[in-house]
């Protein structure tokens, strides 16, 4: 579809999102939580949830901003949807969204947050009685969370004293390992925490992995490697929610292929690109939440000196997300229709061809939206 010269559809001006789940597809994750237990001011713990969808599919419950009720309300939670199967109760409060606080946040940006999430995020909850308490005590509602909930994705590249960490195996337990980073080696450099647990390299598990089987794949692994690890709170914060850990959780701030925001005023022609749907193998990848190879979105025929090009478009990039919203599971239609949704403005954002297969090469890329 071309994006040069056309009028634009009105917008969604409402602050509700509605998510709804196939009780058909199961449940692949448990409900995160934490004991029902409140101290002696009637104030109970936070819980956490791992919400988990298909690309056709939403959440199964709506977000509210209500007046004389404080704080992101839970509400409309849809029967035998992925909310209620988790246990989200109406009326919690929305405290966390993959480990950012958002309480504070204006409520289209959490809103927002949760929807550039793509099919997967993770909530961290209130229920409503202790809120209100919490609240009316004065208490700071971010203390009472962890302050880092998410595994860190790096990529390390070898100099000539190697990767800058070694493995070791506590207890010989089969695929579990520890790392010992050399200090201001590579992999110090490119964030690896001192002792932190070393959950996927190169994308893959290490879980069924032996001491011997993980050095021969390092050895492979060339010049660089990609390595999933958390630290040893973080670890424990999913192993006690017997949760597995992903790359599809993790803080990707650290590796070297970034996501780009372009912001676009149309001019008198347009905005001066064209958008085409091609699938994802064209690059050699396929979607990290499906076997399946799935349409993407890419950007091409970008015009010189016309807003697309101005805001730094580059050929071949895809588009992750439109105007704060995850586009994953789209199709071109759709797509289209929502860079139309605000009639003269538009923001995009976007990720060149070697990002994007990176990010799909180690299980991440629904998640460099974070």
């Amino acid at each position: 579809a071309a994006m040069k010269q056309t009028k634009g559809l009105e917008g969604d001006k409402m602050s509700i999102i509605k998510f709804e789940f196939d009780p058909k597809v199961g449940i692949d994750n448990p409900a995160l939580t934490l004991t029902e237990d409140t101290d002696s001011e009637g104030v109970g713990e936070p819980r956490f949830y791992l919400l988990t969808k298909d690309s056709t599919e939403t959440f199964g419950f709506c977000l509210h901003e209500e007046l004389g009720c404080q704080g992101h309300v839970i509400r409309q939670i849809e029967f035998g949807g992925v909310a209620q199967r988790r246990g989200l109760q109406d009326g919690d409060r929305l405290l966390q969204v993959n480990g950012h606080f958002v309480d504070d946040m204006d409520h289209l940006r959490v809103v927002q947050k949760i929807k550039a999430s793509g099919n997967q995020v993770l909530l961290a909850v209130l229920d409503g009685d202790s809120y209100e308490a919490a609240k009316s005590l004065g208490r700071d509602l971010s203390q009472m969370l962890p302050d880092d909930i998410r595994p860190r994705l790096c990529h390390v590249t070898r100099d000539k004293s190697g990767f800058g960490f070694s493995v070791s195996c506590p207890g010989g337990t089969k695929g579990t390992f520890q790392l010992s980073v050399l200090q201001d080696g590579p992999a110090d450099r490119a964030g690896v925490p001192p002792g932190s647990w070393l959950l996927e390299l190169n994308g893959d598990s290490v879980k069924s992995y032996s001491h011997t089987q993980l050095n021969k794949k390092l050895k492979q692994s060339g010049n660089k490697v990609t390595l999933l690890v958390a630290s040893s709170a973080v670890e424990e914060f999913y192993r006690l929610r017997g949760l597995r850990v992903t790359a599809a959780l993790a803080d990707t701030s650290r590796l070297p292929f970034k996501v780009r925001e372009l912001h676009m005023v149309k001019g008198p022609a347009g905005y001066g690109f064209l958008l085409k749907e091609d699938d994802c193998s064209s690059w050699g990848v396929a979607s990290p939440l499906s076997l399946l190879t799935v349409e993407s979105q890419f950007l091409w025929e970008v015009d010189a000196g016309l807003p697309a090009e101005q805001a730094g478009m580059r050929e071949g990039d895809r588009v992750l997300a439109v105007n704060g919203e995850s586009i994953e599971g789209l199709d071109h239609e759709q797509t289209v229709h929502r860079i139309r949704a605000r009639e003269d403005q538009v923001t995009l954002l976007v990720i060149d061809p070697a990002g994007d297969e990176f990010y799909h090469s180690v299980g991440s890329g629904g998640m460099v939206l974070l």
